[in-house]
């Protein structure tokens, strides 16, 4: 199992357990973690998965795609560090990732 970290704007944290290969979106769902909506069931089509990825995560789970990207400029509290939670597959090497959910959702 692969260990991460889900951060509420509040500083409220949840540490949880996920398999290699499914995506931290449905990570959070099963987990039953607050702010995380997934609205469109993770088709990366509302950005209500929104979440920031530690800076030393960033470079684990890569950049975001041309879709994902798009998706992210409409998101209220977007920066470098954005990602939704729906794009990002769970890797062994993801292991103590710590990423926060903002605030706000799409």
């Amino acid at each position: 199992m692969i260990d991460l970290t889900f951060v509420e704007h509040n500083g409220e944290r949840h540490s949880v357990s996920a398999q290699q290969g499914t995506n931290l979106m449905q990570v959070a769902i099963d987990n039953a973690i607050p702010g995380i909506d997934a609205d469109c069931g993770g088709s990366c089509a509302c950005g209500t998965c929104h979440v920031r990825v530690a800076q030393e995560w960033l470079s684990k789970v890569g950049s975001p795609g041309e879709s994902e990207a798009l998706m992210l400029e409409m998101t209220p509290e977007n920066d470098e560090s954005s990602r939704l939670a729906c794009q990002i597959t769970i890797e062994p090497e993801m292991s103590g990732m710590i990423v926060e959910i903002p605030e706000f959702q799409m």
